[in-house]
Parts: C-alpha cells; sequence; structure tokens
C-alpha cells in the first residue's frame, strides 16, 4: 500500500487537514480514468468479458455498468442536497475491437449519454492523430479541456480545447484547471503543430488567472500519472484537489492490491494537504471522493473510496442494448478461435513495464520467430504496447486484439551494438514511471540498475550467436525487428528512427503475427527465463 509514498508523499499521509471551522460547501466528484475503449465488460485480467464469465458473476465494469452506478450516485446525491460533478480524466481512446472498429465515435456517443461535466484530454486521445481528437470533439456534448497544450498552429484542433472551465455549484464557482503528460509527442501522435508546455508553469498562472476572477475553489483534472501529480501538487498553489489519469492506479482504503490510500496526500508550497485520487482502469472502478472547504476556500475535509463495478452492479438497460448492436459486426470477428494456451499468460501492465513479464516474452518470440529467416538477430518490444493478459484454455482473435489493440506492424532494420544497448537504456530510463518504454526483449539479455542515473543503468548485454551467449559487440552490426511505432521513434526509441539501417517498416500486422505463433505453437508454455534482470 505505500509503495507509492515516498518523496513528496511522504510529507502526508490521510485525509486529517489543519483547522476545524464549520463547513460551508461540499462536493462530490465522481471520477473515471482510462477507459481505453472497454466499452464491453471485463474480466480479472482486464480482456473482454465473454457471456460465460457474466453468467457466472465473474465479470467487470463496461461502460453499461458505469452508466448504472453514476445515474445511481448522482440520483443518491441530488436526494441528499448534495453538490456532484462527473469527471473523465483521459484515455478514452485505444484499447478494445470497439476503438479498432468505431475510433473515437462509440466512446463519445456513450458519454454524451452518460453527462459527463468535463474530460481531460489523454495521450491516447491523439493515437489517430490531430484528426482523431478533432472527429471526437465535434461529436461530443461537454467540455474537454487541456491547458498546457497549444494547438493554434494545428488548423483541426485551433479553438477547439480550452485550458480551464468554470461551472457553479450550489451557490459557488468552481474552477477546472487540466494538463496532459509532456512526452505525449513519444507516446501517441499528435503531430508537430501541437506545442507542449510544462505542466508546473502553466498551472501557476491558470491558478493564477482563475483567483484572479475570484474562484477559490479549484479542481486539476490531470492525465500525467500520480507521481507527476504528486509532484505538481508540492509545487503548486492553490490546486485544492487533483483527479488524475494516466498511471492506471488503484487508491484505496481497502483493496488489498492498492498502491496507496485514496487520497493520497501531499503538502503544497504552502504547507495545505492537497488530496489527490485516481481509480485505477478498463471500466473496473467509478471514484467517488467528497471534498469539504470552509468559508475561507480552504479544504478541510476529503473522503471517499473507488466503487467496484462487479456483478452486484447491474448494466444499464438501454447502454447494454447499444453495447450489443455496436458489437454485432465485430461479434465473429473475436470469437475466432486462433489457438490455446495451457495456462494463462501474465501481461499485467505494472509487469511489463518494469520487469520482464510473460507476455512480453510470448510477443517478442512471435517475433522473431516470424522473422528469424530474414537475418534478424534479436527482439524489442515496448512494454506499454501489451495491453492485457490472456485466460487459460481457448484463445480468440477478440483475445489477441485486446493485447494488441494499436494495429502496429512488424518493422525490421539493423542497427550496430552500441545503438542497442542505448535503446535498452531508454528502455529503463523512466522505469520509476511505470513507462511503456520498457523493454521486452527476445534474441538477446539483458541486465540493469536503477542505483543509477538514466543513461547509465544497463549493466550486461549479450546475444545469442551459434548457440551460445554472447557480450554484445558495440561496432558489430544486428538485425532488429520491432513494431512500427517504436521504429519511428514512439516511447523515445529515437535511436531506432535516427540510426536504423535498411529499415522496413510494414510487415504484417503484430496481432496477425501472435495469432499465428499462438496456432502453430500449441504445446507453448508461458514463462520467466531470466532474459531481462534487475541488478539491486
Amino acid at each position: 500500500m505505500n509503495k507509492l509514498l515516498t518523496g513528496v508523499a511522504a510529507l502526508a499521509v490521510g485525509a486529517s487537514f489543519a483547522g476545524s471551522a464549520q463547513a460551508d460547501f461540499s462536493l462530490n466528484i465522481l471520477h473515471i480514468n482510462d477507459l481505453h475503449s472497454r466499452i464491453e465488460s471485463i474480466n480479472k485480467y482486464d480482456s473482454t468479458c465473454n457471456a460465460k464469465g457474466e453468467e457466472e458473476g465473474k465479470c467487470f465494469g463496461g461502460i453499461a455498468r458505469v452508466k448504472t452506478m453514476l445515474d445511481q450516485r448522482r440520483a443518491e446525491l441530488k436526494d441528499a442536497g448534495k453538490n456532484v460533478l462527473t469527471v473523465d480524466a483521459g484515455d478514452q481512446f485505444q484499447g478494445s475491437l470497439f476503438y479498432s472498429t468505431y475510433k473515437g465515435a462509440a466512446a463519445v456517443e456513450f458519454m454524451n449519454g452518460i453527462g459527463f461535466d468535463v474530460m481531460a484530454v489523454g495521450n491516447h486521445e491523439f493515437d489517430d492523430g490531430p484528426k482523431g481528437l478533432a472527429d471526437f470533439l465535434a461529436k461530443a456534448e461537454f467540455p474537454v479541456i487541456s491547458g498546457n497544450i497549444d494547438v493554434s498552429s494545428e488548423p483541426l484542433l485551433k479553438g477547439k480545447v480550452k485550458g480551464t472551465l468554470v461551472v457553479e455549484r450550489g451557490d459557488q464557482k468552481i474552477g477546472i484547471v487540466s494538463t496532459l503528460a509532456t512526452d505525449t509527442a513519444e507516446t501517441s501522435s499528435p503531430g508537430d503543430k501541437v506545442i507542449f508546455m510544462d505542466s508546473a508553469d502553466y498551472l501557476k498562472q491558470a491558478v493564477a488567472d482563475l483567483t484572479a476572477q475570484g474562484v477559490n475553489k479549484i479542481i486539476a483534472v490531470t492525465h500525467e500519472g500520480l507521481p507527476k501529480d504528486m509532484e505538481l501538487a508540492s509545487q503548486v498553489s492553490g490546486i485544492d484537489v487533483i483527479v488524475g489519469g494516466h498511471s492506471h492506479t488503484l487508491l484505496s482504503n481497502t483493496a488489498k492490491r492498492a498502491e496507496g490510500p485514496y487520497p493520497v496526500m501531499v503538502k503544497n508550497p504552502d504547507g495545505k494537504e492537497v488530496p489527490i485520487v485516481q481509480a485505477y482502469a478498463y471500466s473496473k472502478y467509478v471514484g467517488d471522493i467528497e471534498v469539504t472547504w470552509n468559508d475561507n476556500g480552504d479544504v478541510i475535509s476529503a473522503k471517499g473510496e473507488p466503487i467496484l463495478l462487479d456483478k452486484s452492479v447491474a448494466m444499464d438497460e438501454g447502454f447494454k442494448k447499444r453495447v450489443a448492436e455496436l458489437g454485432a459486426p465485430i461479434a465473429d470477428l473475436k470469437a475466432k478461435v486462433i489457438g490455446n494456451l495451457s495456462a494463462a499468460v501474465d501481461g499485467k501492465r505494472e509487469n511489463c513495464r518494469t520487469g520482464e513479464c510473460e507476455m512480453g516474452n510470448l510477443v517478442s518470440d512471435a517475433i522473431l520467430d516470424r522473422v528469424k529467416d530474414q537475418g534478424v538477430d534479436l527482439v524489442i518490444q515496448n512494454g506499454g504496447g501489451l495491453r492485457a493478459s490472456i485466460d487459460a484454455g481457448e484463445v480468440t482473435m477478440g483475445e489477441v486484439l485486446t493485447v494488441l489493440p494499436f494495429q502496429n506492424t512488424l518493422a525490421t532494420f539493423q542497427l550496430k551494438g552500441a545503438d542497442v544497448i542505448a535503446a535498452l537504456e531508454n528502455g529503463v530510463s523512466q522505469v520509476e514511471e511505470v513507462k511503456g518504454r520498457f523493454a521486452q526483449v527476445a534474441g538477446i539479455k539483458y541486465s540493469w540498475t536503477r542505483a543509477k542515473p538514466a543513461g547509465e543503468r544497463i549493466t550486461s548485454v549479450e546475444v545469442m550467436k551459434d548457440g551460445k551467449w554472447m557480450a554484445i559487440d558495440k561496432e558489430a552490426v544486428y538485425g532488429v525487428a520491432s513494431n512500427n511505432y517504436m521504429r519511428s521513434g514512439g516511447d523515445g526509441y529515437k535511436v531506432f528512427k535516427a540510426n536504423g539501417m535498411k529499415a522496413y517498416d510494414y510487415g504484417p500486422g503484430l496481432d496477425e503475427v501472435l495469432a499465428d505463433y499462438i496456432s502453430k505453437n500449441p504445446d507453448y508454455k508461458p514463462g520467466l527465463d531470466g532474459r531481462v534482470s534487475e541488478v539491486k
């Protein structure tokens, strides 16, 4: 529970506040983040749940359950005379066949039906470039904001993404500010006309502007991840609450797998405690935090708990019917059985972005098998490209596409050994932030340490030669396989773009590569074999 509570977070834990003045205004913030196109319900592996799973009560979430819970909580709060705000902290896009088929159209239809008050732009809202976000915005019946991005030079987005919002609840004005991770150019496809500004600098100015307007209750809805939210809370005065996303963090006071309390408390430069909340991802939870301000605009209480959307939460019937309608055209593809697995393959986000993981090995092995006769020696696959686990037994194409939803293609190229090492250094450079660039590999093994600064963390690299592991030769040229996103510099792999030789980025889709590999390897046994090791 306390592994995230280091550094600035250690300044304050819990929801206790100085002072005991009588509160004059309370607000319940209902929030989700990182739904990632989980329109249908999910299983315990965060993949799409099936009819059998629903019958057995083993499914969670799905947009129809989100609708039920938000409607229920808003009605309860309204009946109790309370104020409420409904928030999405970004990343509706990408993650299932619903996105592959409908892009943002399905997401915005359901969000309009739910009635969100505000949404933050997430990095994956740029996965289909500025046009993908522009199409979403054209249909959105709610504000979509992000303040530290400058879209004035992008014709498709100019004037369409505001930085702040002021809403009224009761007799109070509430300011809402928003920021987006500044490495979005590396993790998605915003194009070179969308400019990113420093988050803290932007927030300081935005808070000052709202304060000058007489707004003394300010909520930041961010898409930067919990570590960054904690940093921002410690640097920027005037933010009362942060509702975040991006890191898929479960904060809870009761759940065993929680990575911190709900809310996490951090002291700002004035010594005031700022509550920070996040509600995991994939539609599994709805966050519910009640914040109370005194007459001076100071937060004196913050309490709540994310609500698990399990079998006890019925699906909204209207949404359930519409999900079935939209799902019908892709049902045959999803249901196609492509093979079997003897055991479940772990593709959990926290595992594939911090070390060797079973799904990373499976996908990397599948890629190497596909191109082993093309002079390829090794595979480097980003952990962030792996989006789910797969259960044991029959494997469907739908499950494969949930693991690999980005429609990336297999890319092959050549690199000098020194550049391979540089790529691996990039992979471990942001492991503390659980970034998607972490390198899953095949045909190569490496060790690394977080005891050294980024850029100096790789301690050894070996490649397979003539059936034996040999130290990599910095001057030798190796055949490398990856995906077209990484080859173009995505996730910080600029060395692939700059130094990759004889590159071909248009191979088969990774989903096809994985499906074919599973199909022809019915006895495949998932596991870890030490190809990535951390030196303590």
